[in-house]
């Protein structure tokens, strides 16, 4: 069951919803996060682990995949700076004329009836650390994406997550307390509060370090923990938007 921030179940009313993409609506273990794990052996060496990316996306500024591979292969012993690490992650996540990318594992795990069911009561956006290229390719071919107002990428901005500037941008002069923004990433939540938008974590309990993201994520004024993205019908005020 999805768990509340304060211990207790509150329906919220939103008008907006917001949503991040990987972790939310596309399963990112085999892509990207792969590709994070692959660089960093491939640079240092060391066995990194699963555990250890999740230690280094639970830190602020580390959305963003090519500044945690270069912050993480640096703190190994071997400097990096952002575009060196860009080019070593995109061969992985790509793909080489040789070898196959990361990016072939994308999948969705949310569907577009789902998506069709929350477009007729809401007004969708996505607020994204990807690429618009890496968006496309994912996301052109797929039925719910023409249900999305609005897509903010990094490119799109000049300053990534924590920065709020992609929901500003989906917002205009809108109230913030109108949206309801939904991320699995600590960046996620900080850019929630500095717009002042209400925001649930996607995070399950099976996850590693959940203890210490979930508290995290309490801190930073969550107002509900979900397992997946489904289970925001259960916090939805109106029962027409429920499952």
């Amino acid at each position: 069951m999805p768990t509340s921030s304060r211990g207790s179940k509150n329906l919220v009313s939103p008008e907006i919803l917001i949503f991040d993409v990987d972790g939310v609506l596309v399963d990112v273990r085999g892509t990207y996060w792969q590709s994070a794990l692959d660089t960093v052996r491939h640079l240092t060496g060391k066995r990194v682990t699963y555990a250890e990316l999740q230690k280094w996306k639970a830190k602020p500024g580390n959305n963003d995949d090519w500044a945690l591979v270069a912050s993480w292969v640096t703190s190994l012993g071997r400097p990096m700076n952002y575009e060196e690490a860009k080019i070593a992650f995109s061969r992985f996540y790509w793909g080489t004329p040789s070898r196959p990318g990361n990016v072939k594992n994308e999948k969705h795990i949310v569907s577009p009836t789902q998506i069709e069911r929350w477009a007729k009561r809401y007004e969708l956006n996505l607020f994204t650390g990807r690429t618009r290229q890496e968006f496309t390719y994912t996301f052109k071919k797929w039925p719910g994406t023409k249900r999305f107002r609005m897509v903010v990428t990094m490119d799109d901005v000049e300053k990534m997550k924590p920065s709020p500037e992609g929901l500003y941008k989906i917002l205009g002069e809108r109230d913030p307390g109108s949206a309801l923004y939904l991320g699995d990433n600590i960046d996620d939540a900080l850019a929630a509060r500095e717009a002042g938008v209400p925001f649930m974590a996607i995070i399950a309990q099976g996850e590693h370090n959940y203890r210490a993201r979930a508290k995290r994520f309490r801190e930073l004024g969550a107002l509900a923990l979900l397992p997946r993205a489904m289970e925001l019908n259960h916090w939805l005020s109106s029962s027409d938007s429920r499952a």
